[in-house]
């Protein structure tokens, strides 16, 4: 359980960055409050870094190119879903995101040739289910196109870097994690948040400040999901935003959930935990066929029997 423990963990990490950023969005440029986000979390780094040598392991990689592709990712998925969420609630945002788990399988087949059964697809599908019936009900009122569209991109951006953390899954630390999009981050934006700086009071300042630690949480926990687990066995756990959403409308704007959201929210735990059963019975399954087919040793008369048939007392 330790890939969707770290998941579930980064899933609420990532929840509490997109509210505090759409608590800023109202009156920051995106090139500050992304700038920022790199600004604290870049020292922070260093200074760990320093207190225990080594740490975060080495800063070369064999996969220079994967790691680009997983930077351009990260880099697109930060800014699309701050202005995505500027322009429209969490609840319709997340309604795009939850794309997320179907997009992640789809490249775990195609692009990493990953194994994906059949029972994670349908969970994916019952989990997406219970998004649609909490969140559609609120869309009564339209939503913003541009919104959409943006949250939608960084949905896309959010899911090349999932796959690319498990195709990067046999590199030990987690030091280019960091630091290669760390500094990415404030060469692309550095120059924006020049541009455009806005004077922030001191709660503003802190506000700003934390979206660096929770940036830098968020990203390691969720790579670290991805080398101890694959696609096929996170993608429903993805639906795990939905409470964490719920929570936070509920503590930050006052917002209860309706019968709607407390159904959907039902459906979707229900098919996480489906998932996991019906995986654990692939696997034993699978386990045991392995074991069922595995060669014995040859008796004293020099005949072979597998370990089905000597279970059974029956030699072939």
């Amino acid at each position: 359980m330790k890939g969707p423990a770290l998941l579930l963990a980064a899933i609420a990490v990532f929840g509490v960055l997109d509210a505090n950023g759409k608590l800023l969005s109202g009156a920051y440029p995106v090139g500050q409050v992304i700038s920022m986000r790199y600004i604290v979390l870049l020292p922070v780094f260093f200074a760990l870094r320093g207190l225990w040598p080594g740490l975060g392991g080495r800063f070369r990689t064999a996969h220079p190119g994967l790691h680009a592709l997983r930077i351009a990712s990260m880099m697109v998925s930060a800014a699309s879903f701050f202005l995505g969420f500027r322009h429209v609630s969490l609840a319709e945002g997340y309604l795009v995101f939850f794309t997320a788990p179907f997009m992640t399988l789809a490249l775990a087949a195609l692009v990493a040739r990953e194994p994906v059964p059949r029972a994670a697809w349908f969970w994916c599908a019952v989990g997406f289910g219970g998004v649609l019936v909490a969140v559609v009900p609120k869309l009564g009122g339209g939503g913003s196109l541009l919104g959409f569209a943006w949250v939608l991109l960084g949905t896309i951006g959010f899911s090349v870097t999932q796959t690319v953390n498990r195709q990067l899954k046999g590199e030990s630390g987690l030091a280019m994690l960091v630091v290669w999009p760390g500094l990415a981050g404030l060469l692309i934006f550095g120059p924006l948040a020049v541009r455009d700086w806005v004077a922030p009071p001191p709660l503003d300042l802190a506000m700003l400040m934390a979206n660096g630690l929770l940036g830098g949480a968020a990203v390691v926990l969720s790579a670290a999901a991805y080398r101890h687990a694959d696609a096929a066995r996170l993608g429903t756990y993805g639906y795990a935003a939905l409470p964490v959403s719920v929570a936070l409308d509920f503590i930050i704007w006052g917002r209860v959930p309706d019968a709607a959201t407390q159904l959907g929210g039902a459906v979707v735990i229900i098919a996480c935990v489906m998932s996991e059963r019906a995986r654990r019975r692939t696997l034993s399954a699978a386990q045991g066929t392995s074991v069922g087919n595995r060669c014995v040793p040859s008796g004293i008369n020099g005949k072979g029997v597998t370990a089905r048939t000597a279970a059974s007392g029956s030699g072939p």
